[in-house]
């Protein structure tokens, strides 16, 4: 038996994360989008000292935080925050479909 398969109206979409931080040695991009692995998505400095990653996500809502030289740090540029469950903030990234 053969299925096939509807395209999805959903599309991925690239997401470039961005936050100032001259004077950090790492960072590193962490979020439920990627179990909080803080293997997956290391940040790449510029030559302004600005730290970049993108990502290729799907439409829906994901949690985020940088882990900055070992300290969690909220996005600045971000003011949608939620509690979470350590007491402290994480970001909100609300991506919709295109």
């Amino acid at each position: 038996m053969s299925t096939v398969k509807s395209k999805k109206k959903n599309k991925r979409r690239k997401v470039t994360f961005s936050v100032d931080l001259s004077g950090a040695n790492e960072v590193i991009l962490m979020g439920d989008f990627n179990n909080w692995n803080p293997k997956k998505h290391l940040m790449k400095q510029d030559r302004d000292g600005v730290w970049n990653k993108a990502v290729i996500l799907p439409p829906g809502d994901y949690q985020y935080k940088f882990l900055v030289d070992g300290q969690w740090k909220e996005d600045p540029q971000n003011d949608q925050i939620c509690l979470n469950c350590f007491g402290s903030y994480n970001n909100i990234l609300n991506l919709t479909a295109p």
